[in-house]
């Protein structure tokens, strides 16, 4: 164990002789209750206290001087796959979610959640913000473990499974409220905050431990709609230090300033919901034995600081797949307590289990490792391991493509593009040694050829065990229509199994994975974007077929009645529209 902090070269600059008495022996023996906030595309170097000079993060940094930190944690180098990852504590090509749109990004309902293992357990359960892992009945958060729920659809919002009425909104967006389309009045991250702190303070209400997660889709793009007021500050501000890029020009300093200073609102105001957060836990008479955790989901959303490492979100390299994670939890871990040992998104779960005494799953494999020996010991037990992330557009994973491999500070990997299907020909592997080395500037393969072997054989072993887990491994999930679970189920471009176009372009086509339990007469809503033409759309549902006559200009409101098959069947629509044929924008399907 070391005092590392993360090998950022300013961080010691930032560090101080901050003292904590001994923790105090009237803390409740009592099992703690769990706070988890991921922030979206932040990345791991958007922290006052992990060296950033310009980003205002107070509250986290407060928070960092009151924790422990694990230094060199790794996410996915996109959403989704660190969401799986994180709720079941195992990566997330078990869990068929492989990517984060068309369908690739629902994972399996079968997965066990933490929130089903501590909802079972007796804790109350709470999600606020992104989900990202299925929009329909049996992929939602709702029948994913949590007990409440005020969830955007989709990846985030602006998404084109946002509400019709309500797209691109971050100020006063339309949520789902336990699966009912609610509008809110807001920003969306003090929505989130407010509803979990009002989840938090009824759960203490009635002597009950909770398990809240907070999980912001700022500062996610689009970047239209932000915190007004840290926007018009943050646009007096000089981004030149934090830029990868030294020598841009005027205009684009411009460009870029603009796009920076409303990421950076959007980071702040996260911050200071953080503190919000915290006085509410103080004003309940609970901060003490309360677990609050703190990451990031994957590297930042432009090339920005990221100490001294490489990369972005969608890369593999350090920048794209490292986070801090804090871990606040005065009754038990003590604060500055920083290990650099090899953790990762995985480990969550298995930690959190362990410092609720609450077992895992045993009827299936658990990836991670409870890291809570590392903050609460001087001299925990941490063998070396073998931690791998990988992540690519396609409908099935392919070896050796766009993956890293690290063990202790040796990382193998391979950055052959997230945006790509597929590569050719052999994979041009890279070894680096990240403790001289952090920057990957040195591939060190053809000095170190023992160890280059090692982890070739070590990644092939992990993608044969991942690929595996069960028949038909990397099938996407279904959507389950019909049930008294949801009998309105909303079809969006989210989770359509993309087939013709570029999948989100308005004159793309594809079509849905469902399952029906039963046959039966179903009313059928399409809906277009506004401003089409006049045509006519085909409707099928296995070997069911229906037409609908659609009216120019007209949104929705293009309805018709269809009896759709018991079984699994794809269903699609194929519109011609001006002699063009294209996809709608989203499908409703009500039983009826």
């Amino acid at each position: 164990m070391t005092h590392q902090h993360f090998s950022y070269s300013s961080l010691a600059l930032l560090l101080s002789a901050f003292c904590y008495g001994v923790l105090a022996p009237s803390v409740q023996a009592k099992r703690p209750n769990v706070i988890v906030i991921m922030s979206d595309d932040q990345g791991g170097g958007d922290y006052g206290f992990l060296g950033n000079k310009v980003i205002r993060t107070p509250e986290l940094d407060a928070m960092y001087q009151r924790s422990a930190m694990l230094s060199r944690f790794y996410v996915s180098p996109v959403c989704a796959p660190t969401r799986a990852s994180l709720m079941t504590g195992r990566y997330n090509y078990r869990t068929r979610c492989i990517d984060t749109y068309v369908g690739r990004a629902m994972m399996d309902g079968d997965e066990i959640t933490i929130a089903e293992i501590l909802r079972d357990a007796g804790y109350r359960t709470g999600i606020y913000g992104k989900w990202h892992l299925g929009d329909n009945y049996p992929l939602r958060p709702m029948d994913q473990g949590f007990q409440d729920c005020l969830v955007h659809r989709g990846g985030g919002i602006g998404q084109p499974s946002d509400p019709i009425g309500a797209e691109g909104k971050y100020t006063d967006p339309t949520l789902f409220k336990n699966g009912v389309e609610t509008t809110m009045s807001g920003y969306c991250t003090d929505i989130y905050f407010d509803a979990a702190m009002k989840f938090i303070e009824s759960s203490v209400t009635e002597n009950k431990n909770f398990f809240t997660y907070i999980a912001t889709n700022a500062p996610h793009g689009p970047f239209h709609d932000v915190p007004e007021e840290l926007y018009q500050q943050y646009l007096k501000v000089d981004f030149r230090p934090i830029l990868i890029n030294k020598n841009i020009q005027p205009q684009r300093l411009k460009t870029e300033t603009d796009k920076l200073a409303r990421i950076a609102a959007m980071i702040t105001n996260i911050d200071e919901n953080v503190g919000r957060l915290f006085n509410k836990l103080d004003a309940l008479g609970v901060r003490e034995n309360t677990i609050v955790v703190y990451l990031n989901d994957n590297g930042p959303n432009s090339m920005r600081y990221v100490g001294n490492m490489r990369g972005m979100k969608t890369h593999v390299d350090d920048g794209g797949v490292r986070s801090p994670l804090l871990f606040h939890w005065p009754a038990k871990v003590e604060p500055l307590k920083t290990s650099d040992a090899l953790c990762a998104h995985i480990d969550v779960l298995p930690t959190i289990l362990d410092a609720c005494d609450v077992p895992a799953p045993a009827d299936r494999k658990i990836d991670g490792r409870s890291f809570l020996p590392l903050l609460t010991s001087d001299n925990a037990n941490w063998p070396t391991r073998q931690v791998v992330l990988q992540t690519h557009r396609g409908n099935v994973p392919q070896k050796f493509h766009h993956f890293s491999l690290h063990e202790d500070s040796w990382k193998l990997v391979h950055p052959s593009g997230f945006g790509k299907e597929s590569f050719s020909g052999p994979p041009q592997l890279q070894l680096y040694n990240l403790s001289r080395d952090p920057r990957q500037q040195t591939d060190v393969s053809a000095e170190h050829p023992d160890v280059f072997k090692r982890l070739i054989q070590g990644y092939e072993d992990w993608f044969a065990d991942v690929s595996s887990t069960r028949p038909d491994n990397y099938a996407p999930p279904r959507i389950v229509v019909g049930t008294v679970h949801e009998k309105r189920s909303v079809l969006t471009r989210q989770d359509w199994r993309h087939a013709s176009g570029k999948p989100w372009a308005s004159d793309s086509n594809g079509f849905w994975l469902l399952e029906a339990r039963e046959a039966g007469a179903y009313e059928v809503e399409l809906i277009f974007k506004a401003g089409h033409p006049a045509g006519k759309a085909t409707i099928t549902a296995g070997s069911a077929k229906t037409q609908v006559d659609l009216s120019a200009g007209k949104a929705g409101g293009h309805f018709t009645r269809m009896q759709l098959p018991s079984g699994k069947f794809k269903f699609s629509v194929d519109a011609v529209l001006d002699g063009k044929t294209q996809g709608p924008h989203q499908v409703i399907l009500t039983r009826k």
